[in-house]
């Protein structure tokens, strides 16, 4: 069994035999005589118990393991003598591959905040909590690539820095190699971007939709699978100012097809983590238990295993934006004004409270909002026969509000220059966008899925900095 990893040696079903374990102490126990050591190397949350008697072992190398050093260990796969694990390692060779500072090693054998854990991010990935979630996480992707190849998809890698302005919100990051101090001008006394080195201002991309749909005209199923930038300066606890989306694009599909391609691909997912991760997500829900013994009854989350199979299991309620306004409006939070946001007229716009209050008070199921409001809506959305309403949707989720955002495209050449005219959006850059339109063009559709809020829903963690490898948010950029 040499260069197997902890997880397959501990789903072994052999004993007695040579085994030659790698990994990283995080503990260590024992008296005068034997050590008992914990070692883990990341392929699964669970350790493997190292015992190893002080006779067999120099001296030196038993002064060196210490807590987050590095260790190759022979040893033979023998029965534990705990009830932990059905096996543990008798150690006869341990060789110390780092060496780690006792004193300064800052991920001890105890419980730390998620704080003192952001602040020392480039080491969390070591502690189980952030093991099980970034396992959790490469589960998540390799599940979204699967659905979508197996349907038929094909991957899109869309523009990372573009002139464009997808969402038309104007948070996004410029890309420039201007100099900062002295860039040069035009007549007009203004920053001369003839002389950047695309000849125009560029940003970050907030989205790959718009450039998603031109493949979709042509490929028929496409999707994105990219990062996106957003420049909001914003520190909530859901927002982060670089995260990843998913998007895919369907040429011949209106709003109902686009509705079961997100819920299919949704459940699609939950049930392979479901299926998948049942060591990580055990412990993720046990955290989670554990973190919310203080509150009542009633503000406690669903227990995390339990919300993942509610939504794998449940059809979803379909509904639309004016049937929802109309509950909302009549509801007891709305009228005794305990929602921040109170609902009084249609046209407001839906805040977290509201989606979380129709998926978890009133219908106690996942939730799609359709037909929305053109006013709060994107240019790129088709408008339906009222002139008042588009074809959007919005996908609800318990715990999280919106996770899902998408429509049918507006295809008609006509309505679709009509609506940039009257949002001012400028005809002649977007010149690529309209062709689409003038040459074959197709009812389509498309969503956008945030992947960190898929996270947070997955694992249970509240924070958004903490589903992402390294987060950036306003005033930081570590690493």
């Amino acid at each position: 069994m040499k260069g197997k990893t902890i997880k397959d040696i501990l789903s072994s079903t052999e004993e007695n035999i040579e085994v030659e374990v790698r990994g990283w102490v995080r503990n260590r126990r024992g008296s005068k005589n034997v050590a008992f050591i914990a070692l883990n190397d990341g392929s699964t949350i669970n350790s493997i118990q190292v015992v190893v008697d002080f006779a067999s072992i120099n001296e030196s190398v038993m002064e060196g393991i210490t807590v987050g050093a590095a260790l190759l260990v022979r040893g033979k796969l023998v029965k534990s003598q705990g009830g932990q694990q059905n096996f543990e390692v008798a150690a006869y060779q341990v060789i110390i591959l780092g060496l780690a500072d006792a004193e300064k090693y800052p991920i001890q054998p105890k419980k730390h905040s998620l704080e003192f854990l952001r602040e020392n991010a480039h080491l969390r990935f070591r502690t189980n909590t952030f093991g099980a979630i970034f396992r959790i996480r490469h589960k998540v992707i390799f599940a979204i690539h699967n659905y979508f190849n197996n349907n038929g998809f094909c991957n899109i890698h869309t523009p990372i820095i573009t002139a464009s302005d997808a969402e038309g919100a104007g948070e996004m990051f410029r890309v420039t190699t201007l100099s900062d101090t002295n860039p040069p001008l035009n007549d007009e006394g203004k920053v001369n971007y003839k002389d950047d080195f695309f000849g125009r201002p560029t940003n970050l991309t907030v989205s790959g939709q718009l450039e998603a749909e031109l493949a979709a005209l042509a490929l028929g199923k496409v999707y994105t699978f990219g990062p996106t930038f957003r420049a909001e300066n914003s520190n909530t606890t859901r927002h982060l100012a670089e995260f990843w989306m998913i998007e895919p694009e369907v040429a011949f599909n209106d709003l109902n097809d686009n509705m079961d391609l997100a819920e299919e691909m949704l459940k699609y997912v939950i049930n392979y983590v479901l299926e998948n991760c049942k060591d990580d997500l055990d412990f993720l829900s046990k955290r989670q238990e554990e973190e919310e013994k203080g509150k009542k009854e009633e503000d406690r989350s669903m227990e995390l295993i339990k919300k993942l199979q509610f939504v794998a299991n449940n059809d979803f309620v379909r509904l639309t934006y004016t049937e929802a306004i109309e509950i909302l409006k009549n509801s007891n939070p709305n009228k005794k004004k305990k929602f921040d946001y109170i609902i009084e007229s249609w046209g407001a716009d839906l805040q977290s409270e509201h989606e979380r209050y129709l998926v978890e008070k009133h219908f106690k199921k996942p939730v799609i909002l359709i037909d929305y409001p053109k006013d709060i809506k994107a240019f790129y959305m088709r408008a339906n026969d009222d002139n008042k309403t588009v074809r959007a949707m919005d996908i609800l989720f318990p715990g999280i509000g919106e996770i899902v955002g998408g429509s049918q495209r507006e295809e008609r050449l006509d309505i679709l220059l009509q609506k940039m005219h009257e949002m001012n959006i400028p005809e002649k850059e977007m010149y690529w966008y309209i062709d689409t339109r003038r040459f074959g063009s197709v009812p389509h559709s498309g969503y956008g899925l945030g992947f960190e809020r898929l996270m947070l829903f997955v694992t249970g963690m509240t924070n958004i900095r903490d589903v992402i490898p390294f987060p950036r948010f306003p005033k930081s950029a570590e690493f």
